[in-house]
């Protein structure tokens, strides 16, 4: 059994990380607004992490030097990106939404060969080919979308990609020595929640929680949980079986996030779209590291 765990968790954050488009999209169906979401999603995955943190005896510190990088990634890794994927969730399939966040690992590429951070590699940048191929193929035939207007909102979805990815870039850049990567997430979380409540109180943008419990409430909950326990698993899944081996789990989302958008939504999609599916995959698989002997 102990021999078959590391797979069952990779399946586990495979089929939830798949989950969270579709739920995303009942929660903007909902009522939700894209800054409402994002700051109750922050602030419950930031409480669900600090709880990890406090059963493991661990404490979060951050350095004032460290202060400003730290705000940097609460823009990067958890308010733009969050709010542009909500934003495009209202008007983009499960599906789709998917696919796109497959340009992660390729934009980070992409921006490290650009800020000589990598060395030149041909099997890697055509891997970032193989992805700006598949999102011109999602976007410029006529026929790949149902509405046309909705190339907008892939675009959107992209930006929150590459803010990801700029996230990765910054923390290559400058690292932050002396907290590990679920107290690092726990943390940006917790002060994105602060700074959009803050922001959102002050704008007439807040949203209350709905209570008493609704489906929305439901909802929120189950991203929330989601993004705390799989981002957990991950770390775990880095520390015990490798980089290489965890960074499988991104094929598992994106087949897992098309797959749920089917079952729930009943999406169906243009053969273009699939084309576009296809060579997103075979783009991250070029643009991953090899396993070093």
């Amino acid at each position: 059994m102990k021999s078959y765990l590391p797979w069952l968790i990779l399946g586990y954050m495979g089929i939830v990380w798949g989950l969270s488009f579709s739920l995303s999209k009942i929660a903007v169906g909902l009522g939700g607004t894209p800054i409402g979401l994002t700051f109750w999603t922050c602030l419950l995955t930031g409480l669900m992490l600090l709880f990890y943190t406090i059963i493991r005896g661990q404490k979060i510190r951050f350095r004032l030097k460290d202060l400003q990088i730290i705000l940097l990634l609460t823009f990067l890794g958890a308010m733009l990106p969050n709010m542009f994927f909500y934003y495009a969730a209202a008007h983009v399939s499960a599906g789709i939404l998917s696919i796109t966040i497959t340009v992660v690992p390729i934009a980070t590429y992409a921006l490290s060969f650009i800020l000589k951070l990598e060395a030149i590699s041909a099997r890697r940048i055509t891997g970032v080919f193989f992805g700006v191929g598949a999102i011109l193929v999602l976007v410029l035939p006529e026929n790949s979308l149902p509405n046309k207007s909705e190339v907008i909102w892939i675009i959107v979805a992209c930006l929150s990609s590459i803010s990801y990815a700029l996230e990765n870039i910054t923390l290559a850049i400058r690292g932050i020595d002396g907290i590990g990567p679920v107290r690092l997430s726990c943390g940006i979380n917790l002060i994105a929640a602060v700074i959009l409540g803050v922001f959102s109180y002050f704008t007439d943008n807040f949203m209350p929680v709905p209570l008493p419990v609704t489906t929305l409430t439901w909802t929120i909950l189950g991203i929330s949980l989601i993004g705390a326990t799989a981002y957990t698993l991950f770390v775990l899944t880095i520390a015990n079986s490798g980089p290489l081996f965890a960074s499988q789990v991104a094929f598992l989302v994106t087949i897992s996030g098309v797959l749920w958008g089917m079952l729930i939504f009943g999406e169906t999609h243009s053969s273009w779209v699939w084309l576009s599916l296809v060579l997103m995959l075979i783009g991250m698989s070029l643009v991953s590291p090899k396993r070093k002997s």
